[in-house]
């Protein structure tokens, strides 16, 4: 009896949203074919212009967006809201059966504070992978916004959750998983190297270099070490160009996209 499929996460960036893609069309294609994909998105140019709208200035520390509570009941509202109900739509309407869930959901992601200087921003210290498996085992493509219940919340607190990078809950999930392969769709080539080319093929111990002396930099760290996280229990990561045609089918068919980061040999 063959082996069931292995589930493949892929992070959609909020910077590729909206232009041109064809990531949902490839997600749906995916589907069709027998894969298992999961998707984890970002929303953070539409998190900025809700926050503007309501007269709050987006600030970003080391590539992670500062939250406070008011930025906080945007940045939920806005992923859990109209960005995850978005895309959920756009698959269903390509034939790929998504049903939209948050890291809240089934207590999926589970946080504490990270550091004061960031605010309510949670590092991810357990996953409850059910909530997916339940979802992927009677057929549909979940699609998840990366907030976190608040571990450290005392009963009635007025947020009980943490807003978490979209990248780092990425990683998180394809290790909890067991994940065939970790995709980051953003908008660059993929990871570039200290002249500005793309490399080609990545190892973590390469990619800490790149962190370590300033190479790699603001959002591209945590993509690389969501990817570091991964690896230990996921065969490989890519990071590629969500604005080229088909960079989600080149990567996971083909093994070419951007940059593929692979366990050390």
């Amino acid at each position: 009896m063959p082996n069931p499929p292995v589930p493949l996460v892929v992070k959609i960036g909020g910077s590729t949203l909206g232009q041109h893609d064809t990531s949902l069309d490839d997600l749906a294609r995916l589907h069709r074919e027998g894969e298992m994909p999961v998707v984890v998105h970002g929303g953070g140019p539409l998190i900025s212009q809700w926050m503007q709208r309501q007269g709050l200035v987006p600030r970003f520390v080391r590539g992670l967006r500062v939250t406070d509570a008011p930025s906080l009941e945007i940045v939920v509202a806005v992923l859990t809201g109209l960005v995850n109900k978005q895309l959920v739509a756009g698959l269903n309407a390509r034939g790929g059966p998504a049903v939209g869930i948050s890291g809240i959901d089934g207590a999926l992601f589970q946080a504490r504070q990270a550091d004061a200087e960031l605010g309510l921003v949670g590092d991810i210290v357990q996953v409850n992978p059910a909530p997916v498996t339940e979802l992927l085992g009677a057929g549909y493509l979940p699609v998840i916004a990366p907030v976190a219940m608040d571990l450290s919340a005392k009963n009635g607190a007025a947020s009980p959750f943490l807003n978490v990078n979209g990248d780092t809950a990425a990683g998180h999930l394809a290790w909890a998983l067991g994940a065939q392969t970790l995709v980051f769709l953003t908008d660059v080539e993929g990871v570039q190297d200290g002249s500005g080319r793309t490399i080609a093929r990545l190892t973590p111990r390469g990619a800490r270099q790149l962190i370590a002396v300033g190479v790699a930099h603001s959002g591209m760290v945590p993509k690389l070490e969501a990817c570091i996280k991964a690896l230990d229990r996921v065969p490989v990561a890519h990071i590629a160009d969500g604005r080229v045609p088909q960079a989600l089918l080149h990567a996971v068919r083909e093994g070419r996209s951007g940059t593929r980061i692979v366990r050390e040999v």
